[in-house]
């Protein structure tokens, strides 16, 4: 027992220092070269909120084989070297909402300051931001906690008369299952009085929940808001986009003659981007940054992402070079990878949306589905069910990641910040790792709340089951099913899109015009 618990602590390192290693990596290959050597901040913020969210992905595979490691303790006690899971999860939520609500506002606010002033005057204007933050966050959590800082829990009281502790044991059978003649006749079945009670014996508990656990389920429901939404897109979006870009793929190599043409249409609309730019550029040095601007802002940073999207899309028509023919073996072979990933993807978008449908909407529920299917494979080998486990929520991850960059380009309605290999500035960094830690925490809550029978008997299961969901104000979310029937909503939406207007190739944009 000992020796397996152990082992399990320190696989939990090993994997610790893994994860810093491949943010470390994700860093240095994604930055911008203007970011090199310089933004030391900035840097080590991604890396901790990315080692966070990853590690926050993985703590409840670990609560799962932490709670298997105690499954043959005859009590609690007798468990030794095991994961505190609770006190882990409340520390990682709490250092993930610091971070979301403070700490990359924060680095945000100072990253993107005027260069032209000095680190002080940088430094204090954020300050100034984040302390006007806090205390409204402050305020807001105090009074709310003060008011409906209580969890209303119902329970079922059971009682029973009292008899004399029997001398012998042979009066006990399934006919007389009970001590003394305290039993009844259910159908068939004789039960004893504790267990017959009546519907006027549900009462409700009243408690305070701690302050911690709190803060989680506040920040577990502006996560969930974003995670109905996003998630919802980029469950049908993340697999259906793969293989839209396999369907509207390039056929052949371009002539020259076309490459010339599309080349100069592109280099018009750069300098068209160009000349709002420095229009831009200008009317901020005087001060002129009212709404329009701003707005305007948007409109040049969506056009100079799509202007290169476009740009690659006609190097991979016309490759050129003495590895040119390469080139094109690779970009086909490129296209038929998205199609491989899309067609796994879709089968994972279809398992996850019909367990939500069978074992969540439907009540009771049809089946466990893919619990029974994880525990079938821990069966097979002890922690293939738990990798199966691990990679669907991650997979969940990546859609809600997936549908943020799809509505952020659609309807532009937040600022857009892609990411992209060896081309992504710090301030595009911290807005994607500020969403994916907000995420996360919605995305383990979704998840304990799917596979509630897998992780069942778990920390998790206490922090996002009973507490969130017995809490003033909040429970009836989750009692009514709201996140998880709009996260079906706009998985819908998003698949009449693609049946509508998904498959469709491109068509020319025309010119581009600043707003008035």
């Amino acid at each position: 027992m000992d020796d397996f618990n152990l082992a399990l602590v320190i696989v939990a390192v090993v994997v610790c220092v893994l994860v810093l290693f491949v943010n470390f990596y994700i860093l240095i290959n994604y930055q911008h070269p203007d970011d090199a050597n310089q933004a030391y901040f900035p840097k080590f913020i991604v890396v901790l909120g990315l080692s966070v969210a990853a590690i926050s992905i993985l703590m409840l595979p670990a609560d799962v084989a932490n709670r298997q490691a105690c499954r043959n303790a005859i009590y609690n006690g007798a468990c030794s070297l095991t994961l505190p899971m609770k006190t882990l999860w409340l520390a990682v939520y709490i250092i993930d909402a610091v971070l979301v609500f403070l700490v990359i506002p924060f680095t945000m606010f100072y990253y993107e300051a005027d260069q032209d002033k000095s680190a002080g005057k940088r430094l204090k204007s954020s300050l100034m931001w984040v302390i006007v933050s806090a205390i409204i966050c402050t305020l807001i959590l105090g009074i709310l906690y003060g008011l409906l800082g209580k969890a209303d829990i119902t329970v079922r009281h059971l009682s029973s008369s009292t008899a004399n502790f029997p001398s012998m044991w042979t009066e006990f059978s399934s006919a007389q299952p009970c001590i003394g003649s305290s039993s009844h006749q259910i159908f068939s079945i004789k039960q004893c009085s504790a267990y017959t009670a009546s519907a006027t014996s549900l009462t409700t508990w009243t408690t305070r929940t701690s302050f911690p656990e709190y803060v989680v389920a506040l920040t577990t429901i502006v996560g969930s808001v974003l995670f109905s939404i996003f998630g919802g897109v980029g469950i049908t979006c993340l697999p259906l986009g793969l293989i839209a870009s396999f369907i509207k793929r390039p056929k052949a190599v371009i002539t020259r003659s076309q490459y010339i043409k599309e080349a100069t249409e592109l280099s018009k609309k750069a300098r068209e981007l160009k000349k709002a730019a420095d229009s831009l550029r200008q009317e901020e040095k005087s001060g002129s940054k009212g709404k329009s601007w701003r707005k305007n802002v948007k409109a040049v940073e969506k056009e100079l992402l799509l202007l290169e999207n476009d740009v690659n899309a006609l190097e991979e028509m016309y490759p050129q070079g003495e590895q040119a023919e390469t080139a094109w073996i690779l970009t086909v072979l490129g296209y038929m990878g998205k199609l491989i990933l899309g067609t796994l993807g879709a089968i994972v978008s279809v398992a996850w949306i019909a367990h939500i449908v069978i074992y969540l909407l439907i009540d009771p529920p049809l089946s466990p589905f893919l619990n029974e299917v994880f525990i079938q494979l821990d069966d097979i080998w002890g922690l293939l069910g738990t990798a199966a486990f691990a990679l669907f929520c991650f997979y969940l991850l990546l859609a809600v990641i997936a549908g943020e960059m799809m509505l952020g380009l659609q309807l532009v309605f937040i600022t857009i910040h892609p990411m992209k290999w060896g081309g992504t500035l710090m301030n595009s960094f911290l807005f994607n790792v500020g969403l994916i830690l907000l995420s996360s925490i919605s995305v383990i809550q979704f998840c304990a709340t799917a596979f509630a029978y897998y992780a069942q008997a778990t920390a998790a299961q206490e922090i996002f089951g009973h507490t969130l969901q017995s809490l003033r104000g909040i429970k009836y979310l989750y009692k009514y099913n709201v996140f998880q029937i709009a996260f079906i909503g706009f998985a819908f939406l998003t698949l009449l899109y693609y049946v509508l207007f998904g498959w469709k190739r491109k068509k020319p944009r025309g010119r581009f015009q600043l707003a008035n």
